[in-house]
This record gives C-alpha cells, structure tokens and sequence, in this order.
C-alpha cells in the first residue's frame, strides 16, 4: 500500500507462495515499462498474464519481476538495493508520505535509500521494521519528487519552482533528477514574464558563453559541485538561491531574440527597435545574434567581379577584418590590396568592405587630398588602421620609449599617424564613380579636379626643412596654404569651372561610404624627388558615396529646427 498526502493506493501486494515462490502483482493494465525495468535490473524473467494465472493454478513457481521478499536486503550492480514491495514512511514537514522500495530504488543511491539500507542492515531481529524518517522541507515540492521517483516525467512550472525542485534534488542526492533538470529547458522570468527555452536556443558560434548558462553555472553549480562556495558535506539544508530573473529587461525583445536564434527572419522596424535588439544582445552576452542584427548590405559586384559587404564603422570588430593582396601568393612584390570583412560568428567568407562614416566628424581638404577626423570615429579610424596593419604583420609605428612608458600604446592620443599606413590626416581618393550629394544636390566631378587629384596622389610634398616654423612629430597644419614653402614646385594654375572641387576647397561629410585600399606609399626621395614608390604601405580611402556640404553655409543649410 502506498499512501500519500493522505490517499491509500494499491501497489504491489499478493501472497507468498512458499519457499522458492514469488508474489505476484495484483496491479491491472498495462505494466510493461514497469516489469521491463524490474527485469532489467534484478535478473528475472518478465510475468505475463498466462503465467501469472499458471502459477495461481498451482503449476511449477516462477519468479516475479522486481518483487523481493519483505526484509530481503539484495545486492544490485555490488550495491545494497531496498526491498521493492516494502512500504517506506517519510514524511516532510507536516505531511507523512509512504513509498515502496521499488520507488526509492528508481533513483538510487539517494539520501533515502542510504537511511533505509542501514536501517534494514541494524534490523538484528529480521522484522523488517525501520523508523519513520523526518525532513524539515516542502511537502508540495515533494509531492512532484514523488511522481519523478514514481516513474512521471517532472516538468517544472515556473522560474521558482525549477529552483525549488533543483534544491531538494541536489539536498536528497536524486543524481537522475538533478541531470534531468540540468539538461531541460531554461526557466527564466523577464520584466514579469516567464520564458521557458530550450537550451539548445543559444547554443550557436558565440551565443553559449551567456548570460543563462554563465548565471546558472555561478548559481546552481554543476552535477558533480552543487552551491558553488559552499562544503555540501554535513549542509544542513541548502542554501537559498533566487530564482533567475530579469526586471529591467523587455520580454518583447527577448521574443525577438529569441526568433532570431530559431531562424526565423525578422523584420526590424526602425533604428530604435534595432538599437533594442542590439543593446540587448550586448546585455545577454548573444555575440553572434549581435553581429547578426548589425546594419549590413552584401551584394555581388559585377564590374568589380567581387562580393561586397557595407558596415558601419562603429560595429566592425577586429577578429572580421583582413587583408586581401592584389598579387599571388609567389609574388613577393610590394603590390596593394583591399581591406576584406567577415561578420565573427556569422559569415564563412569574407567580403570586400565598404566603410560607412557618419555622425558629420568627417573634413576632406580638396587641396591636399587628405580627410581629417574627429572625436570618436577618429579613435575608431586609427584603431581600424592599426588592426589592418596587425593582419599584415607590419611593426608599430609609435616610438620606442613610449611603447615602454607607462600605459604603452594605449596612453597615447588616437591618431591615424600612430599606425604605420597613415598620417594624422588621411589620404583620400574621389574618382567618377563615386555618387556626390553636396549641399543637397547631385555634384560632378570634373576634369580639373580629376587632374588636381592625380597630380597631388603622384607628388608628394617633400619633407619641410627644419626651421623654426617647422611643426612638431606627429603634428599637422591646420591650413594648407599656411604651411612653410617646399623645394616643391607650385601646381599649374588652371582655370575654375563651375563645380570644380578645387572651388570649394574644404567639405563636411555628413555620411560617407568608403573602401580601403592599401598601396605602397609614394615618398619623397632626395635623389630621384617625388614620385617614387618606398617599401611602406598606406591605406587610402577611395570614396564610394558622400553626402556632404561646402562649409558652415552648406551646413546650415541643411540644418532643421527643432520640433
């Protein structure tokens, strides 16, 4: 008889059939999960109806699955194993629970099974009679260890009660509860809504090390150490663990993420629900989902026979980014290349990259071809610039005494001249097909300007002589025109055209699409002049598309006011 909270209910009874006889079970229906795994586990052979009925009409004994003698103390696998027949009283709290051997041998050993055994192997007189054992725990979240020892399938409801039920399994040593809740799905509560997700949701390249599995290995442990931080040898009862929950986080964006992860496409509305998304993903440590969600465009290139790829600078990162030569891999020549990226996680091949530069911290001087940058995307372009120089193994480019001072490289001011393929200011390229929106209208270069560009790429100015309006290492002048005279012999003077960038002079770039290129530097010889190509490399910046505007006119003009 089994009672629990309560309830009597028949459960393996009969009679003795004398010695060498066995007891066979009055339960009705189908029992065969049951008798298969009694079977398996003691060594007899499965009862059927018609030899259940041969052994009532008196025909030779057989033995029953699972069923022992009552006070028999048998061996299983070189371990002591609980009579399977035998009704075992435990209560918990205020509630008193009777289960059968067989039960407690389901999940053996256990905290019950070790109490029971040396109970029976104190019991000198062979009575079979063993004392009630007490529990100060939850009786409600026993009534479902119950069913799990019983043989049910234990789904927990909740957040809490997966904590609950995680607790006392670890407490009472219930080694296949304690993996069968360590493998089921994540319970977690996200700004009051409970989640219930599988745990192979998350599990891609750069989503597993989150904030799910990191935050349930730093709470609940792990199957051999339970409570991180704490002996369980001699606990009295286990420690209180919070069950997972998310406040400040928005259970709708978690859908989405979740989606996202399943494959599913998702449509993002706007740049706000991106941003959510992103700031999210950061939040939960979902890498790959992140770099996933990134505004990107990849297409196929037909003329430039090569798959192109648009990001922002602001979410590239380091490990996507390589260096594509131009030459074969047995030409040793110092030929250029094309800076390549590959989205970390999410790509297999890398493509071609196109920079988009916003945020209006973007100044191009037409004079001497060079852009200047500002605040962050300045910090970003050298960052950029130096991990392009890492892929190709090229030396730093900083001085000695600072790589050994204090802070090392990082101490010093971001600069694109701290990199060895660039000056402070940075050289660009604006050719014919590149797409020019300037105050607004659709701008066109022409051949002045083109012969402008092509006469200050292939001579650069010589080195200034050091004299005392000569700048300091690692600085620039703020004006072209302002700089001290050259050996350098003055450009042809040639008449301005309508739309002529040298017209201008100096643009804002509001938005700006570039792709990189890294060529041999064209330095200034003493022998042969300017014009010869030297054994450093330079990255150029070769304009895609622009949208900018000529001066603070231009800007204001495309200035709004506020709502």
């Amino acid at each position: 008889m089994l009672a629990v909270g309560g309830r009597v209910q028949d459960m393996w009874v009969g009679e003795d059939d004398g010695p060498g006889g066995s007891i066979v079970s009055s339960v009705s229906g189908p029992a065969s999960e049951f008798e298969n795994f009694a079977a398996e586990n003691v060594g007899r052979k499965k009862v059927t109806p018609s030899s259940a009925s041969s052994i009532s009409n008196g025909k030779a004994p057989m033995k029953t699955p699972g069923v022992m003698r009552t006070g028999d103390l048998m061996m299983r696998n070189g371990q002591y194993i609980l009579p399977h027949e035998k009704a075992f009283s435990i209560q918990i709290g205020w509630r008193l629970f009777r289960l059968s051997g067989a039960s407690i041998n389901s999940d053996a050993p256990s905290y019950f099974s070790t109490y029971f055994e040396e109970q029976l192997r104190l019991d000198e007189g062979g009575s079979g009679q063993t004392k009630t054992l007490f529990i100060d725990r939850d009786p409600d979240t026993f009534v479902d260890i119950c069913r799990h020892l019983q043989g049910y399938y234990v789904l927990p409801r909740d957040n809490a009660h997966y904590v609950r039920l995680y607790a006392d399994a670890q407490f009472y040593s219930l080694q296949r509860l304690i993996s069968q809740l360590f493998d089921s799905e994540i319970f977690v509560s996200i700004g009051g809504q409970q989640f219930q997700i599988p745990r192979d949701t998350f599990s891609g390249p750069g989503n597993s090390s989150n904030f799910f599995s990191l935050g349930f290995a730093g709470f609940l442990g792990s199957r051999d150490d339970a409570f991180p931080g704490l002996e369980s040898k001699g606990l009295m009862r286990p420690p209180a663990v919070q069950p997972q929950s998310i406040p400040n986080r928005c259970p709708k964006v978690f859908e989405d993420l979740i989606s996202i992860s399943r494959g599913y496409p998702l449509t993002i509305r706007d740049r706000e629900h991106r941003a959510q998304l992103l700031s999210d993903c950061k939040y939960y440590g979902f890498k790959g989902l992140m770099h996933k969600i990134f505004v990107h465009s990849i297409s196929y290139n037909a003329e430039r026979g090569r798959s192109e790829i648009i990001m922002q600078l602001e979410d590239l990162h380091k490990s996507g980014v390589s260096f594509v030569n131009d030459a074969s891999p047995s030409d040793q020549s110092p030929l250029g290349g094309w800076v390549n990226y590959m989205r970390p996680f999410v790509d297999e091949t890398s493509y071609e990259v196109i920079v988009e530069i916003g945020s209006q911290e973007t100044k191009i001087d037409f004079r001497s071809m060079r852009a200047d940058f500002y605040g962050d995307t300045k910090a970003r372009i050298s960052s950029l610039f130096q991990t392009v120089a890492d892929k190709m193994n090229l030396p730093h480019n900083l001085p000695l005494g600072l790589m050994m001072s204090s802070g090392g490289a990082s101490a010093a001011s971001a600069s694109p001249a701290n990199t060895p393929l660039s000056e402070d200011r940075v050289k660009i390229r604006i050719g014919q097909d590149a797409h020019i929106i300037l105050d607004g209208q659709e701008h066109t270069m022409d051949e002045n300007a083109l012969d402008h560009q092509h006469e200050v790429e292939n001579n650069p100015e010589p080195p200034t002589p050091t004299t005392s309006n000569s700048l300091a290492p690692g600085q620039s002048w703020p004006n072209p025109t302002a700089r001290p005279s050259s050996t350098r012999p003055p450009p042809t003077k040639k008449r301005k055209r309508r739309g002529s960038l040298d017209e201008f002079g100096e643009w804002i770039v509001r938005k700006g699409q570039w792709r990189m290129r890294v060529q041999p530097r064209v330095e200034h010889s003493p022998r042969v002049g300017w014009g010869e190509e030297g054994g450093s490399m330079e990255i150029v910046l070769c304009a895609v598309k622009l949208d900018a505007v000529s001066g603070q006119r231009g800007r204001n003009i495309r200035r709004g006011f506020l709502s």
